[in-house]
């Protein structure tokens, strides 16, 4: 782990930066295994990863084949979540400035600006949308009358109580973010073990009503068949792995408080590895169990708990269901959003500053308009997903195999108006890979005769970007060692390497 000193840090504040995008010194790298295995808990399991375990039944997949793959699957999220937050346990960096060193000071603010600003804010309001329907359900339960509020006027296409429930959650969430991640910390504390009890319980609320023959047995009457099983195997997994592109472009957003590597990569890899294998449980046999029990095949967990019997247990799991919709969103969402913003303009700009821009924005998009159409919706964020991957190939190649694990902060934290590490403060070469493997990701959406390679656009990305950067890449280091040379060496001199970190 690599340490500054005030004298370092005095001279980056001279250049304009806040305290929120400075190295973190060791008095601020607290958190341990045990923080980093909670973390992502509740991002985990929430109602949208739901509804898409009941996508995954009608695939033409066994159950088991199913479950199997969405473990499989925790296991490739942990590694780029690790590998991809390294330099910022190493460093103490947040992503908004990681970012600098693959793409060059000004190239960061494009891919910044669309995985911290575009998707996050984006998804942030529709997260706070979909978790205020859950959150009007569970006041209509308290409160009937509150749905009657307004007469059934609409605002803007969405009635009064509807407004009501969606402002009263998003100033929660958005609470849980201006707290950053000390606050998540203490708030998935309280939350993982009411995840355990609510779809622990209903799994096994499932399994005690349909029986677990029957669930492992299970087909959807709509079910596809004909399809290569492999194949769909992959698209599974890709689909799983996929919903963590974001979180896991800028990873260092918190791995920037880990106490060693060893802490985040040890606490990540378990806390994600346990969180799925109750998920990839729970999930399938929730929603297989509950359709084979009611007739009907039933998607949504939201529309199980609506037909229990018992108000306080109805009352409970929304809550819950709640609770992981914060979580996701303050991880996946506001607090990297907040930090982005603030990367944009360093001088005048704090991380809160950042996050009640952040939150405004996602208001005044009108998020229940936006579900009003929602292929364009996933079009867009497929298309979003498309580019992270690309560019979570081209940090990992960068940092690992160019920079070999090194990085001289000052040419990140450089002068404004001085743009260290490529010319006019660009890394051209990034941004060409990075477009040549988006558009190979995405192929498929406009060449029906490709279209298997984008039901796997996020591993193609990945991929194509790593391999096509590592070997350009290399190639230019060993025309131009010189300028590899005093990006690396010179900071390595200055503070010097403890042990072997990564």
């Amino acid at each position: 782990m690599v340490q500054v000193d005030n004298a370092q840090l005095e001279k980056y504040r001279s250049r304009g930066y806040s305290d929120d995008l400075l190295p973190k010194t060791e008095n601020k790298r607290t958190w341990g295994t045990f923080n980093y295995f909670t973390l992502w808990m509740g991002s985990v399991h929430n109602v949208p990863n739901y509804v898409a375990v009941g996508g995954f039944l009608i695939l033409g997949l066994s159950t088991v084949s199913i479950m199997a793959a969405i473990i499989v699957s925790s296991f490739i999220i942990a590694a780029v979540m690790v590998l991809n937050g390294a330099a910022g346990s190493k460093y103490g960096v947040p992503f908004a400035m990681i970012l600098r060193a693959s793409y060059g000071v000004r190239g960061a603010l494009f891919p910044g600006i669309l995985r911290g600003c575009v998707a996050a804010i984006m998804w942030f309001g529709l997260q706070c949308y979909a978790g205020s329907l859950a959150f009007l359900i569970l006041l209509g339960k308290i409160w009937p009358g509150f749905l009657e509020i307004g007469g059934g006027v609409s605002i803007l296409g969405i009635t009064i109580p509807g407004l009501i429930a969606f402002l009263l959650f998003w100033a929660v969430n958005v609470a849980i973010g201006f707290g950053g991640g000390g606050v998540l910390n203490k708030f998935t504390a309280i939350l993982n073990p009411c995840i355990y009890i609510v779809f622990g319980g209903m799994a096994i609320w499932a399994i005690y009503l349909a029986g677990f023959g029957n669930i492992v047995n299970y087909v959807p009457a709509n079910v596809q068949t004909g399809g290569n099983s492999i194949f769909l195997f992959l698209v599974v997994i890709n689909a799983v792995v996929a919903v963590w592109a974001a979180p896991a472009v800028s990873a260092s957003d918190f791995t920037q408080n880990a106490k060693s590597f060893k802490a985040q990569a040890t606490g990540q890899t378990f806390g994600l590895a346990v969180a799925y294998v109750l998920f990839a449980v729970a999930s399938v046999c929730i929603l297989a169990g509950a359709s084979i029990h009611y007739g009907t095949e039933t998607w949504n967990v939201l529309d199980i708990v609506q037909k229990w019997d018992s108000l306080f247990a109805s009352i409970f799991a929304v809550l819950v269901i709640l609770m992981t919709t914060i979580s996701t969103n303050a991880t996946g969402n506001i607090i990297p959003a907040g930090y982005q913003i603030a990367a944009i303009f360093p001088k005048k700009l704090t991380y809160k500053h950042g996050v009640m821009i952040a939150s405004i924005i996602s208001v005044l998009i009108c998020p229940w308009k936006l579900m009003e159409n929602q292929a364009s919706i996933y079009l867009f964020l497929d298309i979003i997903g498309g580019i992270l991957g690309p560019v979570i190939g081209v940090m990992l190649a960068h940092y690992f195999i160019i920079m070999r694990r090194q990085i001289n902060l000052d040419s990140l934290y450089t002068e404004p108006g001085q743009f260290s590490y490529y010319k006019n403060g660009f890394n051209s070469l990034a941004f060409v890979v990075t477009i040549v493997a988006v558009i190979i990701s995405l192929s498929g959406k406009f060449i029906p005769v490709l279209e298997p390679v984008s039901r796997l656009s996020w591993f193609v990305g990945v991929i194509v970007a790593f391999g096509a950067y590592a070997l350009f890449a290399s190639l230019h280091r060993k025309k131009n060692p010189s300028f590899y040379d005093e990006n690396t060496e010179v900071q390595i001199k200055k503070i010097g390497v403890e042990g072997n970190e990564l």
